[in-house]
């Protein structure tokens, strides 16, 4: 039983290649996840959708229709970034557990998916606008009201892919926290911010009211923090040595 705790730890301690080159990816993609997310709500959505006013938002979505299929452009792309993340994540944390990470990964998958589901919504919407030629059975307002209709499941499906955005985050930051390749101090700071979402996602769910007591934004907040940190640290500081051997490069790696 020693031995084999033994070579575990040997194994967390030697830190190859490819984890580093898994490391410096995932660190990048951290980061841009979070500029393709500002630059979709703050430049895009924000400007054009007038909350509780469907007919306004209908003419923003129309006289900046290209900048708005621009976000459905930013969505895929925030998708692949995502695929791309979960790959690195599997990579660097496989050592630690394959089939904790695999869970991790799959986690993250759905929370993108629900991204390409909110593209597709998004799309509807300006397809509701548009002039086509079936759409005429129906009055502008009924059309500008299912367009927003569209807008508004764009943004549940948003959450209700957060709580396995939390769970993935939750379980990545406990096998950072056992591997050591990261300061033990971020990895708890991950587990308990990504723990917050997911509580408050499921509450949100169940009690929608629950908005009034703590507002939105303040359920993924702490985790995005966290994911902005730990992006800046894998893309510049990389891996660490989980300081109970050298880190060192399996002979395979430099074959």
């Amino acid at each position: 039983m020693n031995s084999k705790k033994t070579a575990g730890i040997e194994m967390l301690s030697i830190i190859s290649k490819t984890q580093l080159k898994a490391a410096r990816v995932a660190g990048f993609t951290y980061i841009f996840s979070m500029a393709i997310v500002v630059i979709a709500n703050y430049s895009i959505n924000f400007r054009l959708i007038i909350p509780g006013n469907a007919t306004e938002t209908a003419r923003n979505i129309m006289a900046n229709e290209t900048l708005f299929r621009i976000n459905i452009v930013c969505n895929l792309i925030y998708v692949a970034n995502i695929i791309l993340l979960l790959a690195a994540l599997y990579v660097i944390l496989k050592p630690v557990n394959r089939n904790i990470a695999l869970v991790a990964t799959f986690f993250k998958l759905i929370f993108a998916l629900m991204w390409v589901i909110t593209a597709l919504n998004t799309l509807e919407a300006i397809r509701l606008l548009g002039n086509t030629a079936y759409l005429s059975v129906f009055k502008t307002d009924q059309l500008q009201t299912l367009a927003r209709l569209h807008i508004a499941s764009g943004n549940d499906a948003y959450y209700i892919g957060l709580p396995f955005w939390g769970l993935a985050s939750t379980v990545c930051s406990y096998l950072f926290f056992k591997s050591r390749y990261i300061p033990r101090a971020l990895a708890a700071f991950g587990i308990v911010s990504s723990a917050w979402c997911v509580i408050c996602a499921f509450v949100f769910l169940v009690f929608p009211e629950f908005q009034n007591t703590v507002h939105p934004g303040w359920f993924d907040m702490p985790m995005v923090i966290f994911e902005m940190i730990l992006g800046f640290w894998l893309l510049f500081k990389g891996l660490r040595p989980t300081g109970l051997a050298q880190p060192s490069i399996t002979k395979q790696e430099n074959l």
